[in-house]
C-alpha cells in the first residue's frame, strides 16, 4: 500500500479529487490514478444540512459516503419507535456497509456535513478488484467494533463524570487527531444527543459539563464551544489509562 500512494503523483489524480481533505485517509486513498479517475466520474459532492438523514435503517442501499467535513450520527430504532444512539462517525470515515442490500442503522448528520456519494455497484466492484480497499474497509469495521467493545464499557462501568468526559475526550480525539495539548472545537451533538449516547439524563450531562468546568478542565461558551485546556486533564477525568 505504502508503494502505491508513493506512485501516485498529483498530476496523475483527477482534478476534483486533488484538493479534497479527506482523500489521503479515506477509501480514496488506497486506490490507484486509474480507478480513482473511475470513481471520480460517479462521485458527487455533497453538503447535508445538520439533523439530515443521510441513509435509514431498514433502507434499500444504492450508493455509500465518504464523510469530508463534519460530524454524523448513527442510530437504532425499535419496533416501538424507541431510539438510541449507537456510534459517531467522523472525516474520512466511511459510511456504509458493501454488499448489505439494506441498511441496519440510520445515519444523520449532527452538523452541517460534506459528503462525497458514490453508487453502491462502482464501490463493490472495486472492493473486488483492489485487496487494499476491501483491507481498508474490513479495518474501520474491526475499529469501529474496538470502539463499540470500550463505549460498553464506558456506559456499564464509569460514573456519569466519566462518563461525559469520554464524551468530550472521544469528540476532540476525532475532530483532530492530530491534538494539541489545547483543544478548542464545537460540540456536534446537543444536550439531548450527548444524554442519549450516555445513557444519562439531560440535567446529569449539565451537572457534569458545569463540574468540569468549575474544576477548569473544561471552558464552555455559548454553550456549545468548547476548550479543552490541558488535554491530559480531561483524559484522566475520563478514567482513561
Amino acid at each position: 500500500m505504502d508503494m502505491q500512494r508513493k506512485d501516485i503523483h498529483n498530476s496523475d489524480v483527477p482534478v476534483v479529487c486533488r484538493s479534497c481533505e479527506a482523500r489521503h485517509g479515506g477509501v480514496c486513498g488506497v486506490l490507484t490514478p486509474q480507478q480513482l479517475t473511475e470513481l471520480s466520474k460517479h462521485s458527487t459532492r455533497r453538503w447535508v444540512g445538520a439533523g439530515s438523514e443521510v441513509v435509514g435503517q431498514g433502507e434499500r442501499v444504492n450508493s455509500y459516503s465518504n464523510i469530508l467535513k463534519g460530524v454524523v450520527k448513527l442510530s437504532k430504532m425499535m419496533s416501538d419507535g424507541r431510539q438510541q444512539i449507537v456510534g459517531l462517525q467522523f472525516a474520512p470515515d466511511f459510511i456504509g456497509r458493501p454488499f448489505h442490500e439494506e441498511s441496519t442503522l440510520t445515519a444523520e448528520t449532527a452538523i452541517d456535513t460534506e459528503v462525497c456519494i458514490f453508487p453502491k455497484p462502482v464501490i463493490e466492484r472495486l472492493v473486488n478488484e483492489s485487496s487494499t480497499l476491501g483491507h481498508l474497509l474490513h479495518s474501520q469495521a474491526l475499529k469501529e467494533l474496538d470502539e463499540a467493545r470500550d463505549w460498553m464499557l464506558t456506559l456499564g462501568r464509569k460514573t456519569a463524570q466519566e462518563k461525559v468526559a469520554s464524551f468530550l475526550y472521544l469528540i476532540a480525539t476525532h475532530l483532530d487527531p492530530e491534538k494539541g495539548e489545547t483543544m478548542t472545537y464545537e460540540l456536534p451533538l446537543s444536550r439531548a444527543d450527548i444524554a442519549d449516547f450516555l445513557g444519562l439524563t439531560i440535567e446529569t450531562v449539565s451537572r457534569q459539563m458545569t463540574k468540569l468546568r468549575k474544576d477548569g478542565i473544561i471552558q464552555i461558551e455559548n454553550n456549545r464551544h468548547l476548550t479543552v485546556p490541558v488535554m491530559d486533564r480531561l483524559r484522566r477525568a475520563a478514567g482513561i489509562d
